[in-house]
């Protein structure tokens, strides 16, 4: 896989550790767990989110954009790793957050991911609604225009062919790593789906024997796989490959619970097992459903306790502490 053809900057530490947790094996009963620390990854707190960074702020700066304009909710992983990136970049950054999500309280409106997008000097933008969003994206557009700046727009969760790239390459780092041990599987969160549909890419372009067991935590299975495809279709043809027929991809929804951004028991319960046996720390939104759905596929024998396993770890420490009122209520609440 070349992708010396893609303007990219350095922004993360690479290789990101893979740890074996034996601890946690143990107390799960097999099967062999190994965690992929992409949330220790050097620039704004890590988070998966930096992979693709590296190409879409590259593509960015390679057309000439010193500005950059994102989405997210209002405890984005993304934006908060968008505004640490561009802060090392010298590039404005402008987060068009949306509260779409049923939270509220001084801890989820005031500390967290947003708390550090202002001080990465990010200019925030809150919408009650997407209507809203539109209409803010555009006057910000038509304000860069008039003060002759250049931007350059990202998406949700950096995922569109360009952000992908950065899991392919993720692929490649883990099979590198991975030299002389077999994986049966591979566990992935999947949102936005640019880090599975990299992912479930690179693992194809490698043929490598390995199942990318995706939990998702926002969308239906049928809505994630119909991103994942669309994903790494169009990263194939950004690349001039073929996506194949990803059959070595399987989703979940079972964790989702109520909604995207909201917690569930099954999470704390994972979240502790994680932090108690390793001393990992997950985020409620996202590593910690997908860890949810590791402990119930292995509870519930869909994952043999022969089988060795790598769970990506994608970060968001600090969104833990925007549900921190919540956590000590689900400490409570244990029997």
């Amino acid at each position: 896989m070349d992708l010396d053809g893609h303007p990219r900057v350095a922004l993360g530490q690479w290789p990101t550790p893979l740890e074996d947790c034996r601890r946690l094996t143990e107390a799960l009963g097999g099967p062999r767990i190994l965690v992929k620390r992409d949330d220790v990854n050097g620039l704004g707190v890590g988070g998966n989110k930096l992979r693709k960074a590296e190409f879409l702020l590259g593509k960015a700066l390679a057309d000439g954009a010193d500005t950059v304009i994102t989405f997210g909710a209002v405890q984005t992983n993304h934006g908060r790793q968008t505004a640490a990136a561009c802060a090392r970049l010298g590039l404005r950054c402008e987060l068009v957050l949306t509260k779409s999500v049923p939270m509220s309280g001084d801890a989820y409106e005031r500390s967290g991911n947003i708390v550090l997008d202002d001080l990465y000097g990010a200019h925030v933008h809150l919408c009650d609604t997407p209507e809203q969003t539109g209409e803010v994206y555009d006057r910000i557009v038509a304000d860069a225009a008039a003060e002759g700046r250049r931007t350059a727009t990202v998406p949700v969760g950096g995922s569109n062919d360009v952000g992908v790239l950065g899991y392919v390459a993720a692929a490649a780092e883990l099979r590198t790593q991975l030299a002389g041990t077999a994986v049966d599987r591979i566990v992935v969160a999947v949102g936005s789906a640019g880090t599975a549909a990299g992912l479930a890419l690179g693992i194809h372009l490698l043929d490598w024997p390995v199942i990318l067991d995706g939990a998702c935590i926002s969308h239906t299975t049928d809505e994630s796989m119909a991103d994942i495809r669309g994903l790494a279709g169009d990263t194939a043809a950004l690349m001039g490959v073929t996506a194949g027929d990803l059959a070595h991809v399987r989703l979940s929804d079972d964790a989702v619970g109520p909604g995207y951004g909201i917690p569930t028991p099954r999470m704390w319960e994972a979240l502790r097992l994680f932090a108690r046996t390793e001393g990992i720390t997950l985020d409620p939104v996202y590593s910690g459903k997908a860890a949810a759905a590791l402990v119930a596929a292995v509870r519930g024998g869909t994952i043999g306790a022969d089988e060795t396993v790598v769970f990506i770890h994608t970060g968001g420490l600090p969104g833990l502490f925007a549900y921190a009122p919540e956590l000590v209520r689900s400490r409570e609440n244990q029997p």
